[in-house]
């Protein structure tokens, strides 16, 4: 990594992102705190010495503005921490008794807002020489633990909605990888775990670990001298696809 380089968070205003952020900034890094809501970015921002961005990662025109205004600043990216996300409404998700809708709403944050943010900035990220993608996925995501009867999350209730868009923002983060092996950017995906956010509060679950755990395999991935490419991990290692 560059002596001083350039990441942007997205949905970092609170929770794990925030906690990715402000791990990132005690890095050294000059972090871009991205957030949804211009009320809350600046706030978060200014607490952690980041600089905050509007950005709607469903909204085609707030993705392209936020890329040029990085452009702008900096003329240049070395980490893109992908990290919004939503779990939609649960009782829509249940299979036998799906609401589309919500299922779609689900994927244009978890899916299609990563593509979205990833392609705007990968002109950003292909001047940078040693860039880094962190894609922030999820355990449940994980096809192996979820059939796992000695798992716990193989014993969840079902659901046709978070869990597989993860599953296939992991599949995503392995074509990236191949696609931009050659050009010097990593992109990997990190499953944060159980931690005590907004975000997961009323999912029940045990929320056993903190934001700063769950955010601590996306920093690692995103500062660490020879990061690997096309993985899947938490803080204990390799997670299972």
């Amino acid at each position: 990594m560059r002596e001083t380089s350039i990441a942007l968070v997205t949905g970092a205003n609170r929770g794990i992102g925030y906690a990715i952020a402000e791990g990132l900034v005690k890095h050294g890094l000059t972090v871009v705190l991205a957030a949804r809501d211009p009320s809350a970015g600046p706030a978060a921002a200014a607490r952690l010495g980041a600089r905050p961005l509007v950005l709607d990662v469903t909204d085609p025109a707030s993705v392209r503005a936020a890329a040029a205004q990085v452009d702008d600043w900096y003329g240049r990216l070395d980490v893109l921490v992908n990290n919004a996300g939503i779990a939609g409404r649960r009782d829509a998700q249940t299979p036998g008794a799906v609401d589309l809708d919500a299922v779609r709403e689900v994927f244009e944050t978890n899916l299609f807002g990563v593509i979205q943010v990833t392609e705007a900035f990968l002109p950003l990220l292909r001047r940078s020489g040693d860039a880094r993608i962190v894609n922030v996925s999820s355990g449940t995501g994980s096809l192996a633990w979820m059939t796992d009867e000695q798992h716990r999350f193989a014993v969840r209730r079902t659901s046709a909605g978070y869990p597989v868009s993860k599953s296939a923002l992991n599949m995503l983060t392995v074509q990236y990888a191949k696609a931009l092996a050659g050009e010097r950017i990593k992109v990997n995906a990190i499953a944060p775990g159980a931690c005590d956010t907004d975000f997961a509060r009323g999912l029940g679950l045990r929320l056993e670990r903190t934001a700063e755990q769950g955010a601590a395999a996306a920093i690692e991935l995103a500062t660490m001298a020879d990061a690997p490419t096309g993985h899947f991990r938490d803080d204990a290692g390799t997670v299972p696809w």
